[in-house]
């Protein structure tokens, strides 16, 4: 569901931007500006799918540890962004006044093109964050695709209300509420980037310990529970624990591999707790467990982690406390400068 939140807000965003300065040209009858301000938008659309292809091509030729780096990457960067976008909102009150300065700077600039410059760049950012955060959404929870498309409607529903049939909403108590959840949001993306750096080998595992570098293999939690690994063989993927009524196929080759055990047992090691219901009978995750219908919605939403490590703990601790500090003193100092104007 943190789809539907952030494509409702940048879609909302995109069209307050274009609404704004939509009624200002049409205030000052500027006809030719108007229609290179819809010529602006048409083309940061196009451009956005463009670069949407573009960044899933590249996207797919990761394999491997690689992979799980580049989401890493992707998960942070998308952090920054959307954290660089909930301290702007704080900063700037008066973005109306500011879209009119930079519209009328344009106008009398000369320059022909300065109406579709002004639209293409608002409209093309906003397409461009679209598109890093759904990624970052999909890498993380999966993209459901309805609940993106019902969040742009509501957005472009909100934005015509607004401009087209004059009705006033509190945007500036919206943009409040919703910037608290993209905190956590921001926050939950940090943290679950940091957790693909820690999956690709780029950050070790801390917490934890492996006390035995052979058979049998015993890994103690840092609240002190253990689990012991005895002999496996790897078959790709597929871990086969051949004590532990497990089985072996006479016509294909296994190959044990002390090293593939022996970061499974760092992996699991470095885990503060693990409070994920096992599966249901048939398969399914329980509605509480981070991939289950509730647990997903929480993680979505809060970054909420069954099965944490001690610095995704960490980090999302210090991001939730931090962004949020952020934001308090930036809206603080920004209201109060709006007031001794």
């Amino acid at each position: 569901m943190a789809e539907l939140l952030i494509m409702f807000r940048e879609v909302l965003e995109a069209s307050l931007i274009i609404g704004i300065l939509y009624t200002y040209l049409k205030k000052s009858n500027n006809q030719s500006s108007i229609k290179m301000l819809w010529y602006g938008v048409v083309l940061a659309i196009i451009a956005s799918v463009v670069v949407s292809f573009f960044f899933q091509s590249i996207a797919g030729g990761f394999e491997g540890p690689s992979s799980k780096i580049f989401e890493g990457i992707i998960m942070i960067v998308a952090a920054v962004v959307l954290t660089t976008m909930i301290i702007w909102m704080a900063r700037n009150q008066n973005i109306a006044e500011d879209l009119k300065d930079k519209a009328e700077k344009s106008i009398s600039s000369g320059f022909k093109y300065g109406m579709l410059s002004l639209a293409f760049v608002a409209v093309f950012r906003e397409g461009v964050e679209i598109i890093l955060f759904l990624y970052a959404i999909g890498i993380k929870d999966g993209i459901s695709v309805i609940p993106s498309i019902i969040g742009a409607i509501l957005a472009l529903f909100l934005g015509y209300f607004i401009f087209v049939q004059g009705i006033k909403v509190p945007l500036k108590k919206f943009f409040n509420v919703t910037s608290v959840f993209l905190i956590f949001v921001s926050a939950g993306m940090l943290t679950y980037g940091v957790h693909e750096l820690e999956s690709g080998g780029v950050i070790p595992y801390f917490s934890g310990k492996v006390e035995s570098k052979e058979y049998p293999v015993k890994a103690t939690r840092i609240f002190g529970e253990t689990k012991t690994y005895l002999m496996q063989y790897d078959k790709g993927e597929e871990f086969i624990d051949v004590n532990n009524n497990g089985y072996r196929d006479s016509n294909e080759s296994y190959v044990d591999d002390i090293n593939i055990t022996l970061k499974k047992a760092e992996k699991w090691s470095s885990r503060v707790w693990d409070v994920n219901p096992p599966k249901n009978t048939d398969g399914s995750y329980h509605f509480m467990h981070d991939k289950g219908s509730i647990g997903g919605l929480l993680k979505g939403f809060f970054g909420y982690n069954g099965n944490p490590s001690l610095i995704e703990l960490i980090t999302w601790i210090l991001a939730v406390i931090g962004l949020n500090y952020i934001y308090q003193v930036l809206g603080r100092k920004s209201k109060l400068k709006g007031e001794s104007k």
